[in-house]
């Protein structure tokens, strides 16, 4: 019988061995790929400072955090909702003397005390990278190829990218579209909620254009410049394509150069990952800077546990099954190039209720059919 405390809070969920194990493998999947390209991990703590997390980067919401009181200090603390302010943290204090461009990668798990629209998860595992001391076309272009790499190193397979111009509007508006400062807010906002009246009623109707501007990348980059009559895009538009040039066959690459929605902190360039059968976007990055040192940098974070989960032919390993007085020798052996073994405690332990798919037989793996 389940006692009603033993029900987890809404949007929290325990992952049992078949998940777990499915998520376990992605994340070292991913790892593997970021250690590859020399991106050297950092384990940055569950909790720091309030003020510390949110004010690294633009646009953090100390809202989405769980806060509490430090006893100990009585200043507040916060369970952390994103890592990437974090790893700008550790970039800008203790690594402030490595040589740049500085690479660092993380994984960990991330809690917000509200989910979003299409995922009602508030806690999941982030993993990313992060490109420390360059923002420019090249930097970002190693980092959406490296993500892709990443995310298909994990499992994921029909992968597609959108790209966004965070800084569209403020870049336009000291331009081709001049619209009076107090209003830029406004139409960055309406933008955004792709909502054509109240672009209008905020006095941007010259960027009425910019809500059909999104599609294929060519076709998107096309219809931008012929907005920016001034030119004022060219070297966002060369990067985008230089960007592109990165991108792996077979990938799906679009524009929508008015999303901001989850691009808060980026800069001149922002873009979204997803893969086929997952719940929404299963990654997202971008170009930034790190408050405090105003260093530019380029990163992208992943949320493995969005992705499709496995079918149960997945979760199927071969396992050895070790009776009563096994040959201890042959079962470090067969371990040691890859099997994976379970001891009996008893003589009634059944191999195949334990799941177990062979048996040591005389120093050998034997499989259990027709045993």
């Amino acid at each position: 019988m389940t006692d009603p405390d033993d029900l987890l809070p809404e949007g929290l969920e325990d992952r049992l061995p078949h998940a777990a194990a499915a998520l376990t493998a992605a994340m070292r999947g991913a790892l593997d790929v970021l250690d590859g390209h020399g991106y050297d991990r950092v384990r940055p703590p569950l909790v720091e400072f309030e003020r510390s997390l949110a004010g690294r980067m633009d646009g953090v919401q100390t809202r989405r955090m769980f806060r509490f009181v430090d006893p100990a200090s009585l200043r507040t603390l916060a369970l952390r909702s994103d890592m990437t302010p974090q790893v700008g943290r550790i970039a800008a204090t203790g690594l402030a003397a490595a040589p740049r461009p500085l690479r660092l990668c993380y994984a960990g798990e991330v809690v917000t005390i509200d989910a979003d629209q299409l995922d009602p998860a508030r806690q999941r595992l982030q993993l990313g990278a992060e490109l420390i001391g360059s923002d420019s076309a090249e930097a970002a272009g190693e980092i959406v190829a490296l993500a892709l790499e990443a995310l298909a190193a994990a499992g994921a397979s029909g992968l597609s990218v959108d790209f966004t111009m965070p800084d569209l509007v403020d870049t336009l508006a000291a331009g081709a579209l001049p619209v009076a400062p107090d209003a830029v807010e406004a139409v960055r906002r309406e933008l955004d909620m792709k909502d054509a009246g109240g672009l209008r009623a905020a006095g941007g109707e010259s960027y009425l254009p910019l809500l059909y501007a999104a599609g294929d990348l060519e076709e998107a980059l096309g219809r931008i410049a012929a907005i920016d009559t001034g030119g004022a895009l060219d070297s966002r538009i060369a990067g985008l394509r230089a960007i592109a040039a990165r991108i792996p066959p077979g990938v799906r690459c679009t524009l929508d150069p008015t999303e901001r929605h989850g691009f808060e902190y980026q800069s001149w360039f922002g873009f979204t990952l997803y893969a086929a059968g997952s719940r929404g976007a299963v990654g997202r990055g971008g170009t930034y800077c790190i408050r405090g040192t105003e260093e530019r940098a380029t990163g992208f974070s992943l949320y493995l546990d969005r992705l499709a989960e496995p079918g149960p032919d997945a979760a199927t390993r071969q396992t050895l099954f070790l009776p009563l007085g096994h040959d201890r020798q042959a079962a470090e052996r067969l371990r040691a190039i890859g099997w994976r073994t379970l001891a009996a405690l008893s003589e009634s332990d059944d191999p195949r209720a334990l799941g177990c798919t062979h048996r040591l037989d005389g120093g050998e793996a034997v499989a259990l059919v027709g045993l």
